[in-house]
């Protein structure tokens, strides 16, 4: 009989703990209308804007593992870099071709775009990062923020190494041209973001 009462008591108590508890949690629920918080300056995000002479990105990624966090920035900040590039090179030889008269524009355009793209995947190799930060969460999963940049430089001379073992497309370049336009491409890219 003793133990049926101290049997009941337990699972009483346990009982009441639980209905307790399951109060709290709804009342979390209902009070925090948020979804999470705001954040205003994200770690490495200034390092990862791109100016006139720099192609940067920035990228943050969570995982229960620290360096799988920072191998997963890593890697968006990288695929957000390369994307860029494409992007700015795209513009530069649709401008560079509205400005020069070609026998034939189209197959130069899309001769051209496959070797920047070409360029702007191996550039990768030269990617410096310039900011990376950790954190953990409350959960106590971790977060890595990174940013990475690649200088102008770099691809301008990816782009002019390429074309210089393409015959076809070397007899239609012309350097300085192409540059001019990179260079107001770049700065162009800056003052958009603010440079």
């Amino acid at each position: 009989m003793k133990t049926r009462k101290i049997f009941g008591i337990a699972v009483l108590s346990l009982g009441l703990i639980a209905g307790l508890n399951s109060c709290k949690s709804k009342e979390k629920v209902t009070t925090n209308s948020e979804v999470g918080t705001i954040l205003e300056n994200m770690p490495c995000e200034d390092a990862g804007r791109s100016d006139k002479k720099f192609f940067r990105a920035s990228a943050m990624a969570t995982s229960s593992d620290l360096s799988l966090a920072e191998e997963k920035a890593l890697l968006n900040a990288k695929q957000r870099l390369v994307t860029l590039i494409s992007s700015n090179t795209k513009s530069v030889t649709d401008r560079y071709v509205n400005e020069r008269e070609f026998g034939d524009a189209s197959e130069f355009e899309q001769k051209f775009e496959n070797l920047t793209r070409e360029v702007a995947d191996e550039t990768i190799s030269n990617v410096v990062v310039a900011c990376q930060k950790k954190s953990v969460l409350a959960n106590g999963k971790y977060r890595g923020f990174v940013a990475v940049e690649v200088s102008k430089e770099d691809v301008l001379n990816g782009i002019n190494n390429k074309i210089s073992n393409n015959q076809k497309l070397q007899v239609d370049y012309d350097k300085a041209k192409f540059e001019e336009i990179f260079n107001q491409e770049m700065q162009k890219m800056a003052e958009e973001r603010g440079f």
